[in-house]
């Protein structure tokens, strides 16, 4: 088991959305908390999930939101429930769980707020007719705009009931292993500096390190004994999730010590911004990256909150210019079906397959999700620090979920525990959390997390039957582990 430590009590959850990432956080909500199943309530769209919360008692919503109903229909599930009181004797909001895709995070997460409710979601979500939309620029449909109306609204109202934005595995645990993985890096190199305590701190540390880039670098090996079949979406989890964000532009943490820049690669209008994106989608765009049990791989760029969030925090500014910052982007392999299904919607012009599938822990015969983030550039070379999930332990540790799905609802897990812990703390973001908290709740369910220094650079392992654009005097830019 996954450990049944109790973490306290809720007032009540209403959870939206209940695909495969809901189906597996509930039992861990269930097991963690101390909650009547009364008191639990799922707001979702479609039955797909229906047997499973009638055989668990639980009370479920049947309704899509949208801009016009999602007041009427959560504000009254919302409402302080006055048979349960928080410790400090007041009656307590329920505590929302955004899992749901085609909903507005920050709208939902402002509604949270403003009742008293804590809040928590997995990724900085737009309502419908965004990652789709071919009249808005593609500096529009990015991930750096989302956050940039997540950011407003922290600014435009601080402090006040904890929401907890963009935190599963990827965006949020990644981030508290960024944190570790320094640490482990300097180390290593005798840097016996204090641990920081601040944001500058870290981003002083990572720069003394000098660490020029971060991939959060994935391999996902689970399948099922049957391969997909023609005109079907397979994957490990949501499939609309994963179209969407790979179907958006490709983007990246920019590191000031780019000298590169990739033809197709676009700057926002704010020069104080972050990240830069490219004019093609995450999906199609491959870069060169490293795990533990393959070592060299592709990885696709698609564009994931973490790229930005992080390559942020980590930035050092001298009077208001950034004078350091790492790269960072996702590098994802993701399993083989579901890389298949890539290649089948690309190249059929973009249009969606007509059958959508997520394997379930019943179908998948094997494999693990190797999830970590891998910091390069420093005198170490390269030290890749993350999870190594099997499909045979995840059945072990909790019901209803692959391995990639409870990477995720484990770091739900680990941020509700974080927000009831400090209630007051506002808009949060991971890297703001206390990862070493986070991570003493999340990894009993992480299987081995592990780290390994690899001298691999993006110049090894090329194949000489062509010629190539390389930069061989910093094997770690972006130039050389783009693949063009």
């Amino acid at each position: 088991m996954g450990g049944n430590d109790k973490y306290g009590s809720l007032p009540g959850v209403v959870m939206i959305g209940f695909g495969s990432i809901g189906r597996g956080t509930l039992p861990l909500i269930e097991r963690h908390f101390e909650i009547d199943r009364d008191d639990i309530v799922v707001v979702a769209p479609d039955s797909v999930n229906d047997k499973l919360l009638l055989d668990r008692g639980i009370r479920k919503v049947t309704a899509g939101l949208t801009p016009s109903n999602y007041l009427d229909v959560l504000t009254p599930l919302l409402q302080p429930r006055r048979a349960v009181r928080t410790r400090g004797g007041e009656p307590g909001a329920p505590f929302c769980v955004n899992v749901s895709v085609d909903t507005s995070s920050v709208d939902i997460l402002r509604l949270c707020r403003r009742l008293g409710a804590l809040y928590v979601d997995t990724v900085i979500e737009p309502w419908p007719g965004f990652y789709d939309n071919p009249d808005m620029a593609l500096a529009a449909r990015t991930n750096y705009s989302l956050r940039q109306t997540l950011l407003a609204e922290r600014a435009g109202s601080p402090g006040g009931p904890t929401a907890v934005s963009a935190c599963g595995a990827n965006p949020g645990m990644v981030s508290w292993f960024v944190k570790q993985a320094l640490l482990d890096v300097a180390g290593k190199l005798g840097m016996k500096a204090a641990e920081p305590n601040s944001r500058r701190e870290w981003a002083q540390l990572m720069r003394n390190v000098g660490v020029k880039g971060i991939h959060i670098a994935e391999r996902d090996t689970q399948r099922a004994a049957l391969s997909k079949t023609a005109g079907t979406f397979v994957n490990t989890w949501s499939v609309d999730g994963f179209i969407s964000e790979g179907l958006q532009p490709a983007e990246l943490g920019w590191g000031t010590h780019e000298r590169w820049w990739p033809a197709s690669a676009r700057r926002h209008e704010d020069p104080a911004a972050p990240s830069i994106y490219l004019a093609q989608p995450g999906a199609d765009t491959r870069v060169r990256t490293w795990c533990p049990t393959f070592g060299p791989q592709y990885g696709l760029c698609v564009t994931h909150n973490e790229a930005i969030s992080i390559a942020d925090y980590f930035t050092v500014h001298e009077q208001d210019i950034a004078v350091y910052r790492p790269t960072c982007h996702y590098a994802y392999h993701p399993a083989d079906d579901a890389l298949l299904s890539w290649h089948e919607l690309l190249g059929g012009g973009g249009h969606h397959q007509l059958q959508q599938h997520v394997l379930s822990e019943d179908e998948i015969v094997d494999g693990i999700d190797e999830l970590g983030v891998l910091l390069y550039g420093h005198a170490a070379n390269a030290y890749w620090y993350g999870s190594r999930l099997s499909m045979q332990e995840t059945r072990r540790l909790a019901p209803y979920q692959n391995a990639t799905g409870l990477q995720v609802s484990s770091a739900v897990l680990a941020a509700m525990v974080w927000a009831l812990e400090h209630p007051q703390a506002g808009i949060v973001e991971a890297e703001d959390m206390d990862f070493r908290r986070c991570l003493e709740i999340q990894r009993p369910y992480l299987g081995p997390v592990e780290g390994h220094y690899t001298r691999w650079t993006p110049l090894s392992s090329r194949s000489t039957l062509f010629p190539d654009d390389i930069d061989e005097e910093d094997p770690w830019q972006f130039r050389n582990v783009m693949v063009h």
